[in-house]
């Protein structure tokens, strides 16, 4: 039996009639939703496919290694890349635990992530492990690491922590520096390659009318101003060039 209402709980009088609602019908799903309502078990090969629907941008994660021969540029293609934090400058590569380049980062402690562009589709197969050019593969290298050349954005990273999770391994790593390029990305979608439009650059507002301003008190020019340390130019030219082997994945 229900204990007596606490004191400060006012009584809720049935104020008004509650009336019966209309039979419900399930509304038509949305063009492109998912309508197939039975649950299907999360296998692998099934997993895959279904998280091939979350499109992503496309990267190369590479990585050195020292041998007989000298240092050594190792890569594989990689779309499970994300930022992580902004301070400190954090981003995480998914790398399976069978993949060679996951021996390769652990062992040399980083990595360079090189956002490709639109053009880029024969490097990104080509570090899949598809279609091999019998040209040498040329780097951009950075900091010590080899990048892709023409990319997006090249980032040198320092792996801060290495998480095991499940086959893979979740490589967070510190961003030691960057450069900027200009361009339209890669994009993948359901196992395919596909070039993402750069959006248009938006109109630039019609000047305002300015109050007058004073001339200057002096003829001479104004001294030239110089980049502030640690400003980034849009596409800094690479000091060091190289073709040396690529070793996929």
């Amino acid at each position: 039996m229900p204990g007596p209402a606490p004191a400060d709980t006012a009584p809720v009088a049935d104020t008004a009639p509650v009336t019966e609602a209309g039979p419900v019908t399930e509304a038509a799903p949305a063009p492109g939703a998912a309508e197939d309502t039975a649950l299907l078990a999360a296998t692998p090969e099934r997993l895959r496919g279904a998280l091939g629907h979350f499109a992503s941008g496309v990267t190369v994660v590479t990585t050195t290694t020292e041998g007989p021969a000298g240092v050594q540029a190792h890569g594989m293609t990689a779309n499970a890349f994300t930022s992580v934090s902004l301070e400190p400058p954090l981003v995480l590569v998914s790398i399976s635990n069978g993949a060679r380049t996951h021996r390769r980062i652990d062992a040399s402690g980083r990595y360079g992530v090189s956002i490709l562009g639109a053009e880029q589709q024969s490097v990104a197969r080509h570090f899949a492990g598809g279609p091999q050019s019998a040209e040498p593969v040329g780097f951009d290298w950075r900091d010590g690491l080899p990048l892709i050349p023409g990319a997006l954005v090249h980032l040198a990273c320092r792996v801060h922590q290495a998480h095991r999770a499940g086959d893979h391994t979740l490589f967070v790593g510190e961003v030691e520096g960057l450069w900027l390029g200009r361009g339209a990305p890669l994009v993948h979608f359901r196992r395919d390659l596909s070039a993402l439009p750069t959006p248009p650059t938006a109109p630039l507002a019609a000047p305002s009318a300015a109050p007058p301003t004073a001339p200057p008190t002096s003829p001479s020019a104004a001294p030239p101003t110089t980049p502030g340390r640690g400003s980034v130019p849009d596409r800094a030219p690479s000091t060091e060039r190289a073709e040396r082997p690529a070793h996929v994945r």
